[in-house]
């Protein structure tokens, strides 16, 4: 739990979505954030803690975190 948290208050910084996941079939995606504006430090730091960046979604996803 504590990595997710820490990874949606890193992901925070960069944007506020009103509704900021969606979850389907094994992954949770991260929607209303350009993984483009995200410091290349603050993307490590997220796929330290479970996230990498989805090119064709163009968001971060976990299939650590992610279940459906």
């Amino acid at each position: 739990m504590r990595d997710l948290i820490a990874a949606l208050q890193i992901l925070l910084k960069y944007g506020n979505p009103r509704y900021p996941t969606v979850c389907a079939h094994d992954l949770l995606v991260v929607v209303g954030i350009d993984p483009g504006n995200v410091t290349p430090e603050d993307t490590e730091r997220l796929e330290q803690l479970g996230f990498t960046i989805d090119r064709t979604l163009g968001s971060f996803v976990s299939h650590r975190f992610g279940s459906a």
